[in-house]
């Protein structure tokens, strides 16, 4: 079966699960090759339900998890994203699909911070040979600082376990009616992924489920 075949496999089992239910999220992930953001050693299990080794003890999330993420920012043309944690910037592809169409005349722009070099690297890579790589910047940083250099975001992803914490840099960092999604809580274990909103300077905090992230390492992380 061809990846194109596949992907559309999974599409259609992660609506049939409920979990699918945007149709700009269905579209972008129709649209961007998943297989192409994986090592070749497992290239295979592309569009399998389930998160990869990508090196530097890092992972890509299961495909359910960048749906159920993608769906809680409430994505849309123009937003100004900032992301924590690019891995191989699969999920920034995803996003650059909805904020930032081809041909749209008010493109948004994706920040993605990741704290690896390495995987920095290999990121724009994959970014540039999938054709996202003028809508989505990659920065090599602290991503518990946020960054404050295009400051305020319309809306923030984090893609690591934070602390119940959240970093301060980050609630700051977000626009005025923005939303922040992050997954908080112990180091390896009791995790949940929240919805926060910012409004009239307040911070609303809602868990969605429980969840199993990476640790968020630096200054405001483990």
């Amino acid at each position: 079966m061809s990846f194109e075949k596949k992907r559309e496999k999974l599409v259609e089992n992660l609506k049939e699960r409920n979990i699918l239910k945007d149709e700009k999220v269905i579209d972008a992930m129709l649209n961007v090759p998943r297989e192409k953001f994986i090592p070749e050693e497992v290239k295979n299990q592309a569009y399998v339900d389930t998160p990869l080794a990508i090196g530097s003890e890092q992972t890509i999330s299961a495909p359910h998890m960048n749906v159920m993420m993608c769906q809680i920012l409430e994505l849309k043309e123009g937003d100004k994203l900032l992301e924590v944690g690019t891995g191989s910037g699969y999920h920034a592809a995803l996003c650059a699909e909805i904020i930032a169409p081809k041909d749209s005349n008010n493109p948004g722009h994706i920040y993605t911070i990741e704290r690896h070099d390495y995987l920095a690297e290999k990121a724009r890579k994959n970014l540039k040979k999938t054709g996202y790589e003028e809508r989505i910047t990659v920065i090599v940083a602290d991503g518990t600082l946020g960054y404050e250099k295009y400051a305020p975001y319309d809306k923030i992803l984090v893609t690591a376990a934070s602390p119940d914490k959240i970093p301060p840099p980050l609630t700051e960092q977000l626009k005025e009616g923005g939303i922040l999604c992050i997954p908080a809580g112990s180091k390896k274990f009791s995790q949940s992924l929240y919805k926060i909103t910012k409004k009239e300077g307040k911070i609303k905090k809602k868990r969605i489920t429980g969840v199993r992230f990476v640790p968020l390492l630096g200054k405001y992380g483990f």
